[in-house]
């Protein structure tokens, strides 16, 4: 068998995840400007609250991202001897849980705004002491500020999250990347308040809304399943990951063993897990058991820790969800 060791990113991970913890810190530093424009310049419109409510929601996943990282990489103790790994887990329902609940939120403010009618008005203001400009202008400003330097922050983040199989940063990259709808529906709503179409700006919220609380709901039911020990999926949680099915051909190549099978749980950027082994024959179990454990580990480095146990017989296989 293998134990985990607590250091869970070899050299060459852990340089990739030095240049993911700058891109957050950049991240939270921008979000936070583009949160103050939106605030300065928020008016009545109810697209422009859900457009900042957005992007101090945005903060959540890069501050979650980091906050894991003060505890992940801990060693294990005597109370927690599989270590901090699922501070990232936890981290990244906590997130999604509070991006669930606001979308809900902003969707029923909205409507309820929409059915009663409420003509929001946007003035005119002197900024600096200027002359007197279109409040409206202001706020697609912001917007365009608030929208424009995500997409290319959450274009360098996808890379990075594919090789720490890190779905908090895989969320955050596509919050960051889907600002755009967020700020061209609250766009669409502001001019549409200066053309006299009143209603634009509660549909462009629940448009908004609905984004934000597609995103919460995606994000809650991946965590969910994470810290449920569901099967492991790829950090985009597009399909199955391979490394089950790896692992399994690995076992199967030795020339003792005779059928294998693998199970696995996620743990953050780490995997945990059981190899269930049928030998051909009753020969040294105990040096067989730790070599097929070394020889699983060097397959991949997010397999932190595995159990080789060896049977007579392997149970069907499970092919339910």
């Amino acid at each position: 068998m293998s134990v985990s060791e607590g250091r869970e990113l070899p050299p060459d991970k852990a340089r990739v995840y030095r240049t993911a913890r700058r891109i957050e810190w950049l991240t939270i530093g921008y979000m936070v400007s583009a949160v103050v424009l939106l605030y300065l310049t928020l008016g009545s419109s109810q697209a422009m609250k859900a457009a900042w409510w957005e992007d101090l929601l945005g903060l959540l996943p890069p501050a979650a991202f980091l906050l894991s990282d003060r505890f992940r990489d801990r060693d294990p103790t005597p109370r927690f001897p599989y270590g901090y790994h699922r501070a990232t887990s936890l981290a990244y329902l906590s997130a999604s849980l509070a991006l669930f609940a606001l979308g809900g939120y902003i969707l029923y403010d909205s409507v309820a705004k929409l059915v009663r009618f409420e003509h929001p008005p946007i003035g005119m203001v002197k900024p600096l002491g200027l002359g007197p400009v279109w409040l409206g202008w202001l706020m697609i400003a912001a917007l365009a500020w608030s929208a424009i330097p995500s997409v290319f922050l959450g274009r360098a983040k996808l890379p990075l999250a594919a090789q720490l199989h890190d779905k908090v940063l895989y969320a955050d990259a596509e919050m960051n990347r889907a600002n755009w709808l967020t700020a061209g529906a609250a766009i669409v709503g502001v001019l549409g308040i200066g053309a006299g179409l009143w209603w634009a700006d509660a549909a462009a919220a629940i448009v908004i809304s609905l984004d934000i609380t597609r995103d919460g709901l995606t994000n809650v039911r991946a965590a969910a399943a994470d810290l449920m020990d569901s099967r492991p999926m790829r950090y985009d949680a597009s399909t199955t990951h391979p490394l089950i099915g790896d692992l399994e051909d690995e076992l199967r190549d030795l020339a003792w063993v005779k059928d294998a099978r693998v199970r696995l749980r996620e743990m953050g950027h780490v995997f945990v897990g059981e190899a269930f082994v049928v030998p051909v024959d009753d020969a040294d179990p105990v040096a067989r058991i730790e070599g097929a454990a070394g020889r699983l580990r060097v397959v991949d480095w997010r397999l932190q820790e595995i159990v080789v146990t060896l049977v007579h017989q392997l149970e069907p296989p499970d092919t339910s969800n």
